[in-house]
């Protein structure tokens, strides 16, 4: 493939020297151009100039007293998503120097990422959520401006959208933002009858699922009879040529920019049919319409661009190589330590598509649990984040963590080995919580439960069922239900719960103390935080007619 306009204007700049950098544009320019490579001997640049950028970085969040991470995660938007590459901040950088008119700039990146991806055409967007959110705005108001701007307003247009049951997930919320009624199937006959004047299109969740007699392939071989769209959202998966997803009948796929393409966080890929990217074009900013909060600037644009032109370009097998070279360092450190034993797992499917080493070790030989282990080096110097951990107290046996080294930059497998070793072999002496003494409480029947948020408070119920010290039980929330399983001690209780709404499973995790007839305690909700909860066991009425127990002098 010939080198692009692009491609050549980055390559001309890579000769240049520190002043020259600092002279062009300053150390956010010198930072793009050292940063490290992705397999192109071409941008390969020393460890010294890394370390350099990387300070700098650091001192940068330091200074509003942010602590920067190693990564050793995987590529989570709540860690930042990937590291950019050096030709996309470039990019990013030349971008921001120029003013364009924005419907002339998509004009002219569209048919070069249509021309790059081999599919009939292609938009960037404010990322992979976003491009669903349009899309979606595209097919019920097309580009006629009253429907437009009638937009959440659904009267006399089309309101559903089909979504095969195992697809349902929390990023379908930017399709349901639109207002639109979800309707589940569990099979092709229940697909079948799904379809009505109402329905606008179906989405797909790419992974475990969409080859199967739900997957892209059966859903649009029927919906293509009903004239019906049918959206793919791959947002962690890597570019394919030709679009596999597209080859399966998608009428469009989207992907996230911040994520393997590692273009901008905050930008997204659309591909698929011309006429309605660019009615999903139509319903973004800068026009005003749904999707104008949704909005991405030139910068972006042009560094998705970089990164599309990259991924053609890009050494993927010497990447692999790579991370596994960085496993096989860490394993050979960490299994220095007695009782460590780990094991390289090799991604499934086409999405995150990175090995990662598996460590696993007996907690009570050692004394310290997966969790204590990422607790430990999230809180300390240098900051890593693991994933994986697991093994919880008292019952500290198995424990494990795991290191993905799909984020990890040069030279971070080093620290990452160290640090875990470090903390397995010389770490706090952990004790188990001491167990509180006293008269089991019993807390089986009816509870009044509120939920206390930093904003805003909900009224649930709980049910209990109690055998002994263990406790099964219902939790009922405002919209939905779940199962709850937990125990009491004295006069402590723990429980946990799990609520499915729409594509997002909660989760409760309850902590307190009763006395009588009430509790209270702390509630952990994972990403929504930390609550407080009380509760008041639930008094039942006598029926009418029925004589009052009599109390006993």
């Amino acid at each position: 493939m010939k080198n692009s306009f692009l491609s050549n204007l980055l390559k001309s700049r890579s000769g240049l020297n520190r002043r020259d950098l600092l002279r062009r544009g300053g150390w956010f320019t010198l930072g793009s151009a050292i940063l490290p490579s992705t397999g192109n001997a071409a941008n390969k640049t020393s460890a010294a100039a890394m370390a350099a950028t990387a300070e700098t970085s650091t001192s940068l969040y330091k200074a509003i007293g942010v602590r920067p991470v190693i990564n050793a995660r995987g590529t989570f938007t709540i860690l930042t998503g990937s590291q950019s590459l050096p030709q996309v901040k470039e990019a990013m950088n030349l971008a921001s120097r120029s003013y364009v008119q924005m419907d002339e700039l998509m004009n002219g990146v569209s048919p070069r990422l249509a021309e790059l991806t081999e599919t009939p055409w292609g938009i960037v967007t404010a990322g992979c959520c976003a491009a669903l959110t349009s899309f979606t705005a595209a097919v019920i108001a097309g580009t006629n401006p009253e429907r437009m701007q009638r937009l959440p307003n659904l009267t006399g247009l089309k309101s559903e959208v089909i979504i095969p049951a195992y697809s349902r997930n929390v990023y379908d919320h930017a399709i349901r933002m639109l207002g639109v009624k979800i309707i589940e199937v569990n099979s092709p006959a229940e697909l079948e009858a799904a379809f009505n004047d109402r329905t606008a299109l179906i989405y797909i969740y790419a992974g475990p699922g969409d080859e199967g007699p739900l997957g892209t392939r059966a859903v649009s071989d029927i919906a293509r009879r009903h004239n019906v769209p049918v959206i793919v959202d791959a947002a962690a998966e890597g570019l394919t040529f030709p679009n596999v997803h597209l080859q399966r009948g998608a009428t469009a796929v989207a992907y996230s920019g911040g994520k393997c393409i590692r273009g901008p966080q905050t930008a997204g890929l659309l591909l698929g049919d011309k006429n309605l990217l660019q009615a999903t074009w139509a319903n973004s900013a800068p026009h005003h319409a749904y999707g104008r909060s949704l909005k991405v600037g030139k910068e972006e644009i042009m560094g998705m661009l970089a990164a599309v032109e990259a991924w053609k370009t890009r050494d993927h097998e010497a990447e692999y190589r790579n991370w596994h070279s960085q496993l096989q360092f860490i394993s050979s450190q960490v299994t220095q330590v007695p009782g460590i034993t780990t094991r390289v797992e090799e991604p499934e499917g086409l999405s995150n598509r990175t090995p990662s080493l598996h460590i696993e070790w007996d907690a009570s030989q050692l004394g310290i649990t997966g969790q204590e282990v990422s607790k430990m080096l999230m809180d300390s110097e240098p900051r890593i984040a693991l994933g994986g951990a697991s093994g919880i107290r008292p019952d500290k046996m198995k424990s494990s963590v795991t290191v993905t080294p799909w984020m990890m930059m040069p030279g971070d497998d080093k620290v990452v080995a160290a640090r875990i070793c470090s903390v397995l072999k010389d770490h706090p002496a952990f004790t188990n919580p001491a167990v509180p003494q006293g008269e089991l409480a019993s807390v089986a029947g009816q509870w009044r439960a509120t939920l206390s948020f930093a904003r805003g408070s909900a009224d649930h119920t709980l049910v209990f069922e109690q055998q002994g010290n263990s406790l099964v039980g219902t939790h009922y929330g405002e919209y939905g239900s779940g199962d709850l399983t937990g125990s009491v001690t004295a006069n402590e209780v723990h429980f946990r719960s799990a609520q499915k709404i729409e594509g997002q499973t909660l989760s409760y995790v309850f902590a307190g103390t009763t006395e009588g007839d009430k509790m209270a305690g702390t509630l952990d909700m994972g990403e929504y935080g930390l609550s407080k909860w009380s509760a008041e066991r639930h008094q039942y009425e006598m029926p009418v007619g029925q004589p009052k127990p009599v109390k006993k002098a």
